[in-house]
């Protein structure tokens, strides 16, 4: 299972003070240099964390992939062609919110979509929708061409007790399958940290998860190589699990 480091909020901390550090530059190329299979990072219309500058830097440097989220704009798409991401995760957003809540609806954007996938498509971006564990969703981004999704766990990770957590894990779970039976790769990703992430990575169709907020907490504390080194050794034992079940 491959881990995506989200670094928005080494962003942000920089931001607060308007500074020219910590540099997501520097969070970036360590995170590769401790284990991050990938770098992912969202441009947000308002620039409230990452800056477009932040962008092309982190892209000329990296060594492994850069996974782009962006909200369904023109201006996104444009800006996303002249970055050249190898990945590019499309992304409801709303000016109001804290951080990304729900999916994107594709059922009802079916024909916009179509158009950034196939726009990414031609530019040689792969393109991923960020959706709920919905079925119907999940049937929409198939038909309208889309080769990844990424399962928005945010439910997962707020439910309150065992009982709602197993119900929006089962969700989890049935939409994995769901999705792969139709040829899509399934990725993962919100509100994950140690705690939670282990019934997650257990899921053996899911190939990727990408976290950021518990990553760049637990680096105030531990340093971000350590955090990284705990989080990828979670995962690990998470996978190896699976094989004595």
């Amino acid at each position: 299972m491959l881990l995506g480091v989200n670094i928005d909020h080494i962003a942000t901390l920089r931001n607060a003070r308007g500074t020219t550090y910590p540099s997501p530059l520097e969070g970036a190329l360590m995170a590769e240099t401790y284990g991050a299979d990938l770098i992912t990072l969202h441009l947000r219309e308002d620039r409230r964390h990452i800056k477009d500058a932040d962008v092309f830097l982190i892209k000329q440097a990296l060594q492994t992939r850069m996974n782009l989220e962006m909200a369904l704009t023109n201006e996104m798409l444009e800006n996303a062609l002249q970055v050249q991401p190898e990945d590019v995760c499309l992304v409801p957003e709303k000016r109001e919110e804290v951080t990304t809540e729900g999916g994107l609806d594709v059922l009802s954007k079916q024909t916009q979509i179509a158009h950034f996938i196939q726009e990414l498509s031609n530019a040689n971006i792969r393109a991923s929708l960020f959706i709920d564990a919905d079925l119907a969703q999940i049937q929409a981004a198939k038909d309208i061409g889309a080769p990844v999704i990424e399962l928005h766990t945010g439910a997962y990770a707020d439910a309150q007790g065992c009982i709602e957590k197993e119900q929006e894990l089962h969700r989890i779970k049935q939409a994995s399958s769901f999705a792969q039976s139709l040829g899509l790769v399934v990725n993962a990703g919100h509100g994950l940290n140690i705690h939670n992430v282990t019934p997650i990575a257990q899921i053996k169709e899911i190939k990727e998860l990408n976290i950021g907020h518990a990553l760049i907490s637990q680096a105030i504390f531990l340093g971000l190589p350590e955090a990284i080194k705990q989080m990828k050794k979670v995962m690990q034992m998470a996978r190896l699990s699976i094989g004595h079940q």
